[in-house]
């Protein structure tokens, strides 16, 4: 097999090495041999126009065939003393026996027309490789670093973690860290295929490979070069690349099978009607020899290698990463998704979503209050509080005398006030009333969570907090039943009723709330039971039962978490769930594409076969149907690499 890789211009690596580009001198001496070939032959044809000397002309076309199939015939005739029946044995074979039977010119446009089929399946697969050299390409090769107060320039595989990099603006990070001093906005592009800026502060996580906006920055090196977030990518990419697809390993067994019956075909075709019949020797042997060209299953084998590496190169610089062509194949026969909420569909911690006044206070005011007391305490929910606040330009006046009331809130001086800030049990236990409020029961209906503001004598405002969906959630959706998904389940071991309304919200058509990972896992099983193929989306660490048992695994939010990297089938690199449709549809394009190419290759191939016999296909059109084959099928494939997602409206900055 590692012949027939070679022929595709597909090389076999060990694991870890890094895909270089091609030899630039190879490249010409490769086009050198090709035009001298090219114009031997046209020296040839016009020697045969003007009647000249016939050793010369044949001296002509011995050349051209020489040069332009040296490689060629050299290795096929290496694969035919080894019994090993190849695409080089058969145009090795063709290649002498057009000499051998006096067909000179035949020869020399064979082998010419050969060494430029090899080359331009070269340079269109090069194409697909590219995708790969860029990510390699996105960090830089030296950094700035402070060591012993001395800023010093070093290569990046000098970086060692604690180490502190200095970041200047427009400059690329070259490892992943923390940002300990300045603030910028990231081109997190690379790593996350988003192409919006994010900002970024001191504590902050960064990527290498991104792109530093408008402000200096100091970051504290987190990982050495060889381990960082890009270097995970550009591993999984080249992984998922080498690996064999359904559809590929068919075509390869197929042409292990297929090839020794050519040889043998193309044998009878030259033997059998001059032995049993009397047919004249060199017309029959030219049909062999035709037969055995356009048999070669050069289009075939390469149809689908292409067409993976392609889309997997489109996902990649999209922030996808497939982990192979198996994955891929299953992505384009996905009939259900079932989704994971918190940290999936949902952001994955509380952000505050109502406030409902009680008195004559504006909403404002009421944060206001709320976020004072809160900014004293280290609760989930008080740092939501706080976040409200100064997301919303609130003033945050100063508290003294914080106490925290475990399990209840908390209270604090405020303006000369105590002011308390807890759950409504806190306040039925304060007022010595209980259910007074409407809004607490009405918010709490659609599983918000509620906590009130005001003094010893009552509340004053109502704060309901909640889990909120993510950007384009609602949309996602929609494109997956637009992709043709015919279920969408929504997995959760949250409450019920906070589920019911995450649920009803994005259009889910079943849910399962209050489930522990095995129950999931059971789910997963159960829908897969009914529609076949299912895709399970989560946050790949406590998902990681159901993510295993489905189809094709899918992981939210790579850039943090190295456990759902090695877990899902695909990962996606930033939290955009509009991403969703997008790999759907690309499963689907690919596998389509497969398809075509395979027809195309196998029904041209029988094609081309009938016409051998009455004597039509002449070996130099054999060889030219053969690489147009080729080069269709690659320049097919290679069309996923255009894919891209459908561009919505991302938020500009962290919610």
């Amino acid at each position: 097999m590692h012949e027939a890789l070679q022929h595709d211009t597909i090389t076999a690596r060990l694991e870890g090495d890094r895909i270089e580009p091609r030899a630039s001198w190879r490249d010409r001496l490769l086009f050198i041999r090709l035009a001298a070939s090219g114009l031997a032959i046209l020296t040839g044809w016009l020697l045969t126009i003007r009647h000249g000397p016939y050793p010369w002309i044949v001296l002509c076309f011995a050349a051209a065939m020489l040069i332009g199939g040296y490689a060629t015939i050299r290795q096929g005739l290496r694969a035919l003393l080894r019994l090993r029946f190849d695409m080089n044995g058969m145009m090795a074979v063709a290649v002498i026996g057009a000499a051998l039977i006096g067909q000179w010119e035949e020869g020399a446009v064979v082998a010419f027309l050969y060494a430029v089929s090899n080359w331009l399946e070269g340079f269109t697969q090069d194409r697909a490789r590219r995708s790969i050299r860029g990510l390699m390409d996105l960090a830089p090769r030296t950094a700035r670093v402070r060591r012993d107060g001395i800023e010093v320039v070093i290569p990046v595989e000098g970086i060692a973690v604690g180490d502190r990099l200095l970041i200047q603006p427009g400059e690329k990070l070259s490892t992943d860290g923390i940002i300990r001093a300045g603030a910028s906005a990231i081109n997190q592009s690379a790593i996350t295929g988003e192409s919006v800026p994010v900002d970024r502060a001191v504590g902050e996580a960064v990527y290498a490979g991104t792109l530093n906006g408008h402000g200096a920055l100091e970051v504290e090196a987190t990982r050495r070069a060889d381990d960082t977030t890009l270097a995970h990518i550009i591993h999984l990419v080249e992984e998922a690349q080498s690996q064999r697809a359904p559809s590929q390993r068919f075509v390869d067994r197929f042409a292990r099978i297929y090839t020794p019956i050519v040889f043998a075909g193309a044998l009878a075709v030259m033997l059998f009607p001059p032995l049993l019949f009397g047919a004249p020797w060199n017309a029959w042997i030219y049909r062999g020899l035709a037969l055995l060209i356009l048999s070669c299953p050069c289009a075939l084998v390469v149809s689908t290698p292409v067409t993976i590496v392609s889309a997997i190169g489109a996902a990649a610089r999209h922030g996808i990463m497939i982990k192979g062509g198996a994955h891929l194949e299953e992505l384009g026969r996905i009939k259900a998704v079932a989704l994971d909420k918190t940290g999936t569909l949902t952001l994955g911690h509380p952000e505050v979503v109502d406030i409902v006044p009680l008195n004559h206070q504006g909403p404002e005011q009421v944060l206001s209050l709320a976020a004072a007391v809160e900014a004293h305490s280290e609760h989930p929910l008080a740092r939501a509080v706080v976040r409200a606040a100064r997301h919303r330009e609130v003033p945050i006046p100063s508290a003294r005398d914080f106490t925290a009331l475990p399990g209840q809130g908390g209270h604090a001086i405020v303006a000369g006030e105590q002011i308390f800030v807890g759950s409504p049990r806190l306040f039925a236990e304060l007022a010595g009333t209980k259910g007074e409020y409407g809004a607490v029961a009405a918010l709490e209906s659609e599983g918000k969570t509620v906590i009130l503001v005001g003094t010893a004598q009552g509340a004053s405002g109502v704060l309901a907090l909640a889990d909120p969906l993510r950007p384009n959630c609602r949309e996602a959706i929609a494109g997956l039943r637009a992709a043709g998904i015919l279920h969408v389940a929504v997995l959760t071991g949250d409450n019920r009723r906070t589920a019911e309304r995450i649920a009803k919200e994005i259009g889910a058509d079943t849910l399962r709330a209050e489930v522990l990972p095995d129950q999931k896992l059971h789910a997963v099983r159960a829908l897969r039971e009914v529609f076949g193929s299912l895709a399970m989306v989560g946050d790949g660490v406590n998902d990681a039962p159901a993510l295993a048992a489905s189809n094709v695994g899918i992981a939210m939010g790579v850039a943090g978490s190295d456990v759902a990297l090695e877990t899902a089938d695909v990962a996606l690199m930033s939290d955009d769930l509009a991403k969703l449709p997008y790999l759907i549809h690309l499963g689907r394009a690919t596998v389509r594409v497969i398809r075509q190419n395979i027809g195309f290759a196998i029904g041209l191939k029988l094609l081309a076969i009938a016409a051998v016999f009455p004597g039509w296909l002449t070996l130099w059109l054999a060889v030219l149907g053969d690489m147009g084959a080729t080069v269709l099928v690659t320049l097919n494939g290679m069309r996923l690499l255009r894919s891209r997602p459908v561009p919505t409206d991302p938020p500009h900055a962290r919610g």
